[in-house]
C-alpha cells in the first residue's frame, strides 16, 4: 500500500489590501478501504476568523474559512499524506446478472441510483449516443467491464488533452465536436455515454500520482487536481475510470471528492471585495510524492 504526500498551493494576489468573502475548500480525501488518510494540514493566510468543517449531502468534508482582515495575497496550502490500494478491475466482482450490457439494477438499489442515471446535458443531435452506438458495434458479447475500459481507452487515444485555467466544463456534444478537453471534460462525456447506457455514474475529483513524473512522465493532468469518474457495478460498487488517462482499475488516483454533478466538487471557490482591477490572477501549484518504503508503511493497514 504506497504512501503518497500531496502539497497543494493556491494563491490569489490583489493590487492593493482586499476584504475576503466566504470561502469554501474541499480538499480532505474520504477514507476507505482501498484510501486511508494518514495525516493532513491545511494552512491559510492571512489565518481565518472562522473555519467550520461540514459535509456535503455526499458525504464529502467540506472547509469554510471567513476572514477578517485585509490583505493583497490570499494563500491556501495543504498538505496530505495517503496511503493508496488500487482496487483492482471490477470485472472479476462483477454480479453473474451484471457482466453483460445491457443489465438492469435491483430493486432496493434504484431509488438511490436514479439521479445517477438521469442524463443531465441536452444534446439534440444524439451526438453521445451515435458515439456510444459506433464504440458497442466492436462489443458484440456485451461484457460490461470491457465496454467501460473500451470507452476511457478511446478517449485516451482519440481526444487531445488541454489545459484550461476557465471554470466550468464543456458540453459532452461540444467535446466531441472539439475532440479535445480537459479532464473534466473527459470525466463529464464518459458520464454522459455510461449514463447512456442505463448505468449510474458520478464525477470524482482529487489527484493524479504520476509514477514516473515530470511534465512528460505518464500520465496526462498531473500537477494540478485531477478529475475522473465513477460507475456503480453490481457486486464491485464504485469503479474509478479516468479516461484522461486510460486507467480502469483505480491506480494512481486519490479521492477527495464524489458528486453526482462536476459543479458540485470545485476545490476552491470564494470571493473578495474590492475594485474589478484589483486582482491579479491565481496560481496553482500540486506535487504528488511517493516515499520510499520503509517499515512503518508496512503496518498500514
Amino acid at each position: 500500500m504506497p504512501i503518497l504526500n500531496v502539497r497543494h498551493v493556491t494563491t490569489y494576489r490583489y493590487r492593493q489590501p482586499v476584504r475576503f468573502g466566504e470561502h469554501r475548500i474541499m480538499c480532505r480525501p474520504r477514507d476507505s478501504h482501498d484510501q486511508r488518510l494518514l495525516a493532513a494540514d491545511l494552512v491559510i493566510d492571512p489565518a481565518p476568523s472562522e473555519l467550520l468543517w461540514r459535509f456535503d449531502p455526499f458525504g464529502n468534508e467540506v472547509a469554510v474559512a471567513r476572514f477578517e482582515a485585509r490583505a493583497r495575497e490570499l494563500r491556501f496550502e495543504n498538505h496530505l499524506r495517503v496511503a493508496l490500494r488500487p482496487a483492482g478491475r471490477p470485472d472479476a466482482r462483477i454480479e453473474p446478472g451484471a457482466q453483460f450490457w445491457p443489465f438492469s439494477y435491483g430493486a432496493e438499489e434504484m431509488p438511490d441510483l436514479a439521479r445517477f442515471i438521469e442524463r443531465q446535458y441536452r444534446d439534440p443531435a444524439h451526438a453521445v449516443d451515435r458515439w456510444v452506438r459506433r464504440l458497442l458495434q466492436d462489443h458484440a458479447g456485451g461484457d460490461t467491464a470491457l465496454i467501460l475500459a473500451d470507452m476511457a481507452a478511446r478517449i485516451r487515444r482519440d481526444f487531445a488533452y488541454i489545459q484550461r485555467d476557465e471554470r466550468g466544463v464543456q458540453d459532452p456534444a461540444e467535446t466531441l465536436r472539439l475532440a479535445s478537453g480537459t479532464c473534466r471534460d473527459f470525466a463529464l462525456l464518459m458520464m454522459e455515454a455510461v449514463r447512456a447506457l442505463g448505468m449510474a455514474a458520478r464525477f470524482v475529483s482529487g489527484y493524479l500520482h504520476n509514477p514516473r513524473g515530470g511534465a512528460s512522465g505518464q500520465h496526462q493532468g498531473a500537477g494540478a487536481t485531477h478529475a475522473w469518474m465513477q460507475v456503480y457495478l453490481p457486486g464491485f460498487g464504485w469503479a474509478d475510470y479516468d479516461p484522461t488517462n486510460a486507467i480502469a482499475d483505480g491506480r494512481d488516483l486519490i479521492r477527495v471528492a464524489t458528486v453526482r454533478e462536476p459543479a458540485q466538487a470545485v476545490p476552491l471557490a470564494g470571493s473578495y471585495a474590492g475594485l474589478p482591477g484589483d486582482s491579479l490572477g491565481m496560481t496553482v501549484e500540486v506535487r504528488v510524492d511517493e516515499e520510499p518504503e520503509t517499515p512503518e508503511g508496512l503496518l498500514v493497514r
